[in-house]
């Protein structure tokens, strides 16, 4: 497996996972790993519907950095490990992610959308009244919208998340029907030196391919992009690295070369 670094997991930092972080630095240790990036999930502002407390998806950041420096420290020479944040964007949170962005001296930093229109896609409300067509465009469209008010990011994570949950997933969805949409975003993340992530729980969630899907992939290759990590946007140990090898072939097959870890914000190529 040509892909040893695993840029996006969570922990019980994260609202949504219990997994204590030792047990993912010691599952990507017994997988062959040499670096991973803890991502916890830092969304400002979250509109929650199903009674989750407030600071759910917050992250304590002091305190995930305390016990992530222990680990460091705990398995130096086996393993690196990244102090990563993912930052839900709405497009009013442009100066309260900026403020916090920079307060913390993060290695890594994805953007990512789990609201479009102030709701989620992954609940039945963010249907209603609207059509899986309309449902797709909102959500590109708002990604645009967000990247245009916050810039202080690294790669923007699971570009095309709104497939999980439409109401036939991905079978209805063609590239070409939002090129515009896409376009926009895309060509933004390149002019502003941006990456975009490959995530492998496209396949976990049964699409049959990774965030985004390859035609965005080739899309973005086209228009010049060359940067993309690699996460498995895992929330338990045994998601950690997983179906790397499969992102390696749709990678290559999409004309990738390398892939990119971050060290202080700083981009290095990984051959495949």
């Amino acid at each position: 497996m040509a892909i040893l670094a695993d840029y996006h997991m969570h922990t019980s930092y994260s609202g949504d996972s219990d997994a204590p972080m030792e047990e993912m630095v010691k599952s990507a240790i017994a997988k062959g790993l040499k670096e991973i990036c803890i991502t916890e999930h830092h969304d400002i502002d979250f509109i929650y519907e199903n009674g989750e407390p407030e600071d759910y998806f917050l992250v304590n950041t002091d305190a995930y950095l305390y016990d992530l420096l222990k680990l460091r420290q705990k398995y130096d020479g086996q393993i690196e490990i990244g102090f990563g944040v993912e930052l839900g964007m709405q497009p009013d949170l442009g100066r309260k992610l900026a403020a916090y962005s920079h307060q913390h001296e993060f290695d890594f930093i994805i953007a990512s959308n789990h609201l479009a229109g102030g709701k989620d896609p992954y609940l039945a409300s963010y249907w209603e009244g609207i059509t899986e067509d309309e449902g797709y465009h909102l959500y590109f469209q708002d990604i645009a919208k967000c990247i245009r008010s916050f810039g202080n990011f690294d790669v923007y994570g699971h570009l095309d998340y709104v497939l999980r949950y439409g109401p036939a997933k991905n079978e209805n969805f063609h590239l070409e029907d939002y090129q515009s949409d896409v376009d926009a975003i895309l060509n933004a993340l390149i002019d502003n030196e941006k990456g975009i992530e490959l995530n492998t729980a496209g396949w976990k969630y049964g699409l049959g391919h990774p965030h985004p899907c390859p035609a965005i992939l080739k899309r973005y290759k086209q228009l010049g992009g060359e940067i993309i990590t690699i996460g498995s946007d895992a929330h338990a140990p045994d998601r950690v690295g997983a179906d790397f090898d499969k992102a390696e072939d749709v990678l290559k097959e999409c004309g990738f070369t390398h892939y990119t870890v971050f060290h202080s914000r700083i981009p290095t190529f990984k051959k495949l």
